[in-house]
């Protein structure tokens, strides 16, 4: 198969961003068009998380970015075992003054 050179892109990784963002909590909520995922750092004995990026997506990204996590956790337990999953810690309410996910 024949790669064609015109439908590369280019992505520049800028340093900071390279470093990455720890989060232990996504909330996402969505309306007809789009997606909203936040990425929370919470950290014990704060009462008060914050919010560390905030992705938004198309419904077609979304469904995108779901198969290839859904693939690399596959790839990612053949080569390591199995990831277990835990039950998640009780987590308080959140308030974030967004609007209620719409379906």
């Amino acid at each position: 198969m024949k790669e064609d050179k015109g439908n590369q892109i280019s992505i520049e990784l800028p340093d900071d961003v390279a470093e990455g963002t720890y989060a232990n909590l996504a909330v996402i909520s969505h309306s007809h068009a789009e997606f909203i995922v936040d990425f929370i750092r919470m950290v014990p004995n704060v009462p008060k998380a914050k919010v560390k990026s905030r992705i938004i997506l198309t419904p077609q990204h979304a469904k995108r970015l779901m198969r290839a996590l859904i693939d690399n956790v596959k790839k990612f337990e053949s080569q390591n075992g199995p990831i277990n999953d835990i039950d998640p810690p009780h987590t308080p309410p959140m308030n974030f003054n967004t609007p209620p996910a719409q379906a």
